[in-house]
């Protein structure tokens, strides 16, 4: 991994980009942490070209977006043109809100929807990724559903944007996770997991967890990864405080 590879997931700091003004001082904010890219994602409405332009003026790379589910399933298009604009790559299906997976029948037919969408921006040249939470790892017909949806898709259609909280929140292994997607891994969420002295579990600063990060960061490397996206669901204080923290830990692996 090196340090341009690093990026900020804007969705970490959405309560400060409401507006265009709130977008510019917060773009400033991250580019002078020291990341030189961002995931666009939980920001208020902006138009792209002016985004655009934000981010370059700040030395900012777009290296992903994540956009609306249903969006992405009903009018992939619209995400072409979208991407196009922001003059970015990748992006990734959120979230599968209002999407059953309780059964083989419910993930095979919104694998099949995944993998039709994915088609329509690879054919632009585009990438579609999966993000994961921890619903995918309940079990169907004897397999977590995560499992399930990479084999039902083509790896040219649907690629991987494992979460390495989640992933580990839903009982799985973040390395051997990469591994599994070994030329499928253009981006991945950097986020740590921690057990508070009430034993819930939480979100933390990368480095204040339990996940080994030493270790992840060398199979995503491996597995052929861009992108390693910051992102803090909830941070105990100032959210750009937890993303330097964030960066201060992890550019010190970075081979530079």
């Amino acid at each position: 991994m090196k340090i341009t590879q690093l990026a900020a997931q804007l969705y970490s700091v959405r309560d400060f980009l409401k507006t265009p003004a709130d977008i510019t001082g917060s773009l400033k904010k991250i580019r002078a942490i020291g990341y030189q890219a961002v995931q666009v994602s939980g920001m208020g409405p902006i138009a792209e070209e002016e985004l655009v332009k934000l981010c370059r003026d700040n030395g900012l790379t777009i290296c992903a977006t994540h956009e609306p589910g249903d969006r992405i399933l009903n009018e992939p298009q619209l995400i072409v043109a979208r991407l196009k604009k922001l003059e970015c790559q990748i992006t990734a299906y959120p979230f599968p809100n209002g999407i059953k997976l309780e059964t083989l029948e419910n993930v095979k037919e919104f694998s099949r929807r995944l993998n039709a969408a994915g088609k329509v921006l690879h054919d632009a040249g585009l990438i579609l990724c999966y993000h994961n939470h921890q619903h995918e790892f309940q079990r169907v017909a004897g397999k977590p559903v995560l499992e399930i949806i990479y084999a039902e898709t083509d790896p040219r259609y649907l690629q991987g944007e494992p979460d390495t909280y989640w992933v580990q929140h839903g009982g799985g292994d973040p390395v051997a996770w990469c591994e599994r997607l070994t030329g499928r891994l253009p981006i991945i969420h950097l986020k740590d997991y921690v057990v508070l002295p009430d034993n819930k579990i939480n979100h933390t600063e990368i480095g204040n967890g339990n996940l080994n990060w030493k270790k992840i960061i060398s199979a995503a490397d491996a597995a052929g990864c861009q992108w390693f996206a910051v992102e803090q669901d909830t941070c105990p204080g100032d959210p750009f405080d937890s993303l330097r923290q964030s960066f201060d830990y992890l550019k010190n692996l970075c081979t530079r």
